[in-house]
């Protein structure tokens, strides 16, 4: 094995210690170009192996796939400040903190960012109309990762 095999196994490694970590049935994660998604199954049921997928846009890509959005000039973008897992909601029996379309002023929470067992509250820094929520409720997020797009 070269480094880049090591590296790759060091990779899967923590994301599936992360994922029993977190009793997670699902984590998809997003390093680079790679993308990484892991997926628990039933004891009996026959495995299924996501590879690492490059994200394709050039000939031979899929022509039903959406293409990827684009911010706007005016558009702000929170980051993720660390590293961990996305929660849209203080408890899954609570409603999101926001959605899609709602206002959103300046120190607002938006969500919570669970790292180490413990769960941050991200505030928004800006006013406006949150137009996208970029990670899925539960997806671990990389610090420096967008979060949400907001415009004003």
């Amino acid at each position: 094995m070269d480094d880049a095999d090591d590296s790759e196994m060091a990779t899967l490694r923590a994301l599936l210690a992360l994922m029993h970590e977190h009793d997670l049935d699902r984590l998809k994660v997003k390093s680079g170009e790679a993308v990484y998604e892991i997926v628990r199954r039933e004891a009996g049921q026959a495995p299924a192996f996501a590879a690492p997928a490059a994200e394709s846009s050039g000939p031979g890509a899929d022509a039903s796939a959406e293409p990827s959005p684009v911010a706007g000039p005016h558009t702000k973008k929170v980051i993720a400040p660390l590293t961990g897992v996305f929660y849209r909601s203080s408890s899954p029996d609570t409603e999101a903190f926001v959605s899609v379309g709602d206002r959103a002023e300046n120190g607002d929470v938006l969500c919570i960012l669970e790292a180490m067992k413990l769960f941050n509250e991200i505030q928004s820094d800006y006013a406006g109309t949150i137009v996208r929520i970029v990670p899925e409720n539960g997806e671990l997020v990389s610090q420096g990762a967008e979060l949400f797009w907001i415009e004003p």
